[in-house]
């Protein structure tokens, strides 16, 4: 049934009621599991002191956000900050030379932070897969480029190339092997996007202009080539209407973030609370769930801050990058499920789509999800977890469409176009619920740890049914039928707008 199927207000003014209470019932007993294992000799590692006037202990067991927004805060500013200084003036000065400055300034970064080895081993592995490019073979750049990322993946490979990088400050492994992986997918599709291009070649200063884009190198997220060659050679800059003032809210509303959730880090220690698994057990249904949902969200916000700060400076660039990942709140089907939509956009464009074509032939579909999966197995690093990971998300891809392709069969079909449109999207929000929980329990299996993950799942299902099992179903039923009435709403906005250009 159409998506613009309405239900009544008080409808969904009980949905919403019913989400608000079990979410603040919820964290409230996070928050107490949190206050009294502050001082349990498990958590001493990761609660660490933090703002005196709260009176509280901060969970820091994250150690990616520790490192970018308290050790290295004023290092990545002033890199940053460079950046835009440069960019600016030679925009203003002489913008058909601008992508120059970009590469000039990136390469002058790199080779102060990690050093001349680094970059010569980078610089390798781009002229290696701009060689290759040259054949113009789609599949052997592509082979060539699993290759060398291979080589940064696997042992002994990866040892032996960050044995070429100097010194031993704290950041070396992340700066390296984020540096490293993302040149590589971005050399893939420089290498893709020249055999596409029927006549000519790339220069080798184009993929070095675009590797060496500083606030894209070490973490993303990609754009592929085509977008930004386009939008780095553009010589007339304009702003559409409002944009410095969109891009001022946005730059102030990651702050504001940052500072909201160093805030809730006093108050729920949600990511140490999950490393010791006799005191989850002792924790509610109720609170269990909260903890798994709060784990997911927590990493989309993570990742939605990380990369909002790049696409802030980005924007101040002149260019249009990847938004940043939909919160996971609002997700209930596989398809939509991703963290990085630079990432994401890369694999549809070479992998996905390219394989799957119209995503509505069963067997073409297999191919192409499990062909997305292993790709992204060798991206995130081969070892078990990401095995159980990529294999649970690839299932869930395509149980997606078995179960579309299944109630679109004749009887099934009958059935419901007699109903009532609001009743279909009833029925769809409970299926909708169930498919909510199976991303849940699939992605904590990489976010925290197999045995979490399993305690959750035997909770939940087994030792919580029926009273928790149907009751979370409910309240996630509710949570989702307000999210569909959200898409409703900018379906509905979209096509007015549309009305509106053609008019």
């Amino acid at each position: 049934m159409g998506i613009k199927t309405a239900l009544p207000h008080y409808e969904l003014g009980f949905y919403a009621l019913v989400v608000t209470c079990a979410l603040v019932y919820s964290l409230n007993g996070i928050i107490e599991a949190s206050r009294d294992g502050m001082d349990r000799k498990s958590f001493r590692e990761n609660i660490k002191e933090g703002w005196h006037y709260f009176g509280r202990k901060m969970d820091v067991a994250d150690f990616e956000w520790a490192m970018w927004f308290n050790t290295f805060r004023n290092y990545i500013i002033f890199a940053l900050t460079g950046h835009v200084i440069f960019a600016k003036f030679f925009s203003l000065m002489v913008p058909q030379y601008r992508s120059y400055v970009y590469m000039l300034y990136g390469i002058l970064t790199v080779l102060a932070i990690m050093g001349s080895n680094y970059l010569m081993l980078i610089l390798s592995h781009c002229f290696l897969l701009y060689t290759i490019s040259l054949i113009k073979s789609k599949w052997l750049c592509f082979i060539a480029g699993l290759c060398s990322l291979a080589t940064f993946k696997m042992e002994p490979f990866s040892t032996w190339q960050s044995g070429f990088v100097t010194g031993t400050f704290s950041l070396q492994d992340i700066l390296f092997y984020g540096g490293s992986g993302f040149t590589i997918l971005r050399c893939m599709s420089f290498a893709l996007e020249t055999c596409e291009r029927k006549q000519g070649f790339y220069s080798p200063i184009d993929l070095l202009k675009y590797n060496f884009y500083l606030p894209f190198f070490f973490f993303g997220p990609i754009m592929t080539f085509d977008q930004y060659h386009m939008q780095v050679n553009t010589r007339i800059l304009t702003r559409k209407e409002n944009e410095m003032w969109n891009i001022r809210v946005h730059a102030l509303t990651q702050i504001l973030v940052i500072l909201l959730v160093d805030v809730f880090f006093h108050f729920l220690y949600i990511l140490t609370i999950p490393s010791d698994l006799k005191f989850v057990n002792r924790l509610s249904d109720w609170s269990l769930a909260g903890l798994a949902y709060s784990n997911l969200v927590y990493d989309w916000v993570k990742a939605a801050v990380m990369f909002g700060v790049i696409n802030t400076i980005s924007r101040l660039d002149h260019l249009d990058p990847p938004q940043p990942p939909k919160c996971i709140t609002m997700l209930y089907v596989f398809a939509e499920t991703h963290f990085d939509r630079g990432i994401n956009d890369w694999l549809c464009k070479y992998v996905y789509d390219y394989i799957g074509e119209g995503h509505d032939n069963i067997r073409r579909e297999l191919v192409a999800t499990v062909a997305t999966f292993l790709v992204t197995t060798l991206w995130l690093g081969p070892c078990e977890i990401v095995y159980i990971w990529s294999v649970c998300n690839c299932f869930g891809l395509n149980f997606e469409l078995w179960v579309q392709k299944f109630f679109q069969l004749g009887p099934f079909a009958r059935i419901e176009a007699r109903l009532p449109e609001s009743m279909s999207r009833r029925i769809r929000g409970f299926f909708g619920a169930a498919n909510f929980w199976a991303i849940i329990l699939y992605n904590i299996l990489a976010l925290n740890s197999l045995d979490f993950a399993l305690l959750v799942a035997k909770r939940l299902l087994i030792t919580g049914f029926p009273e928790s099992t149907l009751s979370i179903w409910l309240v996630t039923y509710c949570g989702v039928q307000l999210i569909k009435e959200r898409e409703r709403l900018i379906a509905i906005e979209q096509e007015r707008l549309e009305k509106q250009k053609v008019a």
